[in-house]
């Protein structure tokens, strides 16, 4: 009897799992350089453009080159949102291919392990040399297999709710451009100061970025704690705000009511691109102050926002701007 082949049909659920895994990191990885490609391509295009368009200008003057100079800097920042969102979207496939990389070899390591296992099973049986023996061996190598068969169903679907998110995050990426007051034809009323718009891209350039391990609380801001107030603040501090990293929002608005920039709910429609709006009912405590997110764009009365720690990531979310889900607000 070969035992071995008896033991890889009872494994066959196992391999079906593992087969759907098989090759989808080496295509993540491809996804992963090209966008590097992509946006290295871009970033170099940005500084050859802005290298060129100066030059013209230092050489350059009257009404023409005020025109040239609006639609320089208009593809310029173009060009540095698109590039960011590349580099953005790299970290995203990257996470994946690791993802689902270790989620092959994981299924692998449990068809290895199970196959083995039955193997010796029915071997044993086979050497007792009696028909009772291995029917009883060949029950015992099928009653395994369930056992095995649920932990790779578990990894399966582990990997595939981060492909869901992942795609998503992809799918954010691609509204960079139109989110950009240089590009978006919607864009807000609201006036966006130079500093706003420093905060808002280097916000967006870590679109996609996770904590690690998940559920750890572990990220690249500030201390292992929850990590929408270190995010935020680190962003402002990117962006030249002379504020210390605080991972409490609480402290946010406290630090906004000691230098004249924090509102309340009942003036959120002060709220602009580069402002944090902090959730909850005030500063007191994390009780009451339970989030925080950078501003990225106003319409009306929506509010699209981008949040660390939000689902274990940096992520954007939209939101109602309303008294019910804010108390207050700082501007830079």
């Amino acid at each position: 009897m070969d035992t071995a082949a008896l033991a890889r049909s009872f494994a066959k659920d196992l391999v079906a799992h593992r087969n759907k895994l098989a090759g989808k990191a080496e295509y993540a990885v491809r996804a992963e350089y090209a966008l590097h490609q992509v946006a290295g391509a871009l970033d170099a295009q940005h500084d050859a453009y802005h290298k060129e368009s100066t030059t013209v200008l230092d050489h350059w003057h009257g009404r023409g080159a005020d025109g040239f100079r609006h639609h320089s800097a208009k593809l310029t920042n173009e060009l540095k949102v698109t590039g960011a969102a590349g580099a953005a979207a790299e970290k995203v496939v990257a996470h994946v291919a690791s993802t689902v990389d270790s989620g092959h070899a994981a299924v692998q390591r449990l068809v290895d392990e199970y196959t083995a296992q039955a193997k010796q099973v029915l071997d044993a049986g086979v050497a007792a040399g009696t028909q009772a023996a291995l029917m009883r061996a060949v029950g015992h190598a099928a009653d395994l297999a369930p056992r095995y068969t649920r932990q790779s169903a578990s990894t399966l679907r582990h990997v595939d709710a981060e492909l869901k998110a992942a795609a998503k995050e992809l799918h954010e990426l691609r509204k960079d451009l139109t989110h950009d007051e240089a590009g978006d034809k919607t864009a807000p009323t609201k006036a966006v100061s130079g500093r706003g718009k420093d905060i808002v891209h280097a916000a967006r350039t870590q679109l996609g970025v996770r904590e690690s391990p998940p559920g750890s609380n572990r990220n690249p801001y500030g201390p292992t704690a929850a990590w929408c107030s270190s995010f935020a603040t680190a962003m402002w501090r990117k962006a030249g705000v002379k504020i210390p990293v605080l991972p409490f929002s609480g402290d946010v608005y406290h630090w906004g009511e000691r230098n004249g920039h924090a509102y309340g709910k009942n003036s959120l429609h002060e709220a602009k691109p580069g402002d944090v709006l902090i959730f909850g009912t005030g500063p007191q405590n994390t009780s009451t102050s339970t989030h925080i997110g950078i501003v990225e764009k106003v319409e009306g009365n929506r509010v699209t926002m981008i949040e660390g720690n939000s689902g274990d990531a940096v992520r954007r979310n939209t939101h109602t701007l309303s008294a019910s889900t804010f108390y207050g607000g700082v501007h830079p």
